[in-house]
């Protein structure tokens, strides 16, 4: 199974958009959203391009192949705009050789373990800075990074699962 991983939206198009184009062109079985997808929270400034009713479109033309978690800056009132539930504060996706437990990263992450069978991938955003390690007892952990607000010198990019290896690519 493929998987691309976007993650930090946060209502800006023209970054969508560009994402979905580079995940296209590699061919994808599923695509997981990690949360902030419309919203950009009150410590970040309004993104330039902001639209989170095209951002909602564009997503929603993609509902059959989505899983999607909920960010800290997601709410009830952005669900009534998805075609596909993304209320969760998880998920668990079985890819054949990983399992991934999908969360955004406020509540679940690498210091903060989840409860729950964590399968052998816990990805998540939520930092908008991208990370690809293993950590001792083994669990890897997978930043994608954002979309649309990179921090921490980073760039705007996704993470792409190709069945068998775990990857970052810059938009």
């Amino acid at each position: 199974m493929k998987i691309a991983f976007l993650s930090d939206i946060h209502g800006v198009p023209s970054k969508l958009d560009a994402a979905l184009a580079c995940a296209d062109a590699l061919g994808f079985d599923r695509l997981v959203l990690l949360g902030d997808l419309l919203y950009h929270g009150p410590r970040n400034g309004v993104p330039n391009f902001y639209d989170p009713v095209k951002v909602a479109a564009t997503l929603n033309a993609r509902r059959e192949k989505i899983v999607a978690v909920r960010g800290n800056c997601d709410a009830e009132v952005d669900q009534m705009m998805f075609e596909f539930p993304m209320m969760s504060d998880y998920a668990v996706l079985d890819a054949g050789t990983e399992t991934f437990f999908l969360t955004h990263g406020h509540l679940w992450n690498e210091f903060s373990l989840p409860p729950l069978g964590m399968g052998t991938v816990l990805a998540h955003g939520h930092t908008h800075i991208p990370e690809n390690k293993t950590l001792k007892c083994g669990l890897k952990i997978f930043n994608p990074g954002s979309v649309s607000l990179p921090k921490g010198g980073s760039t705007c990019g996704f993470g792409y699962f190709d069945g068998e290896k775990l990857s970052r690519y810059t938009i």
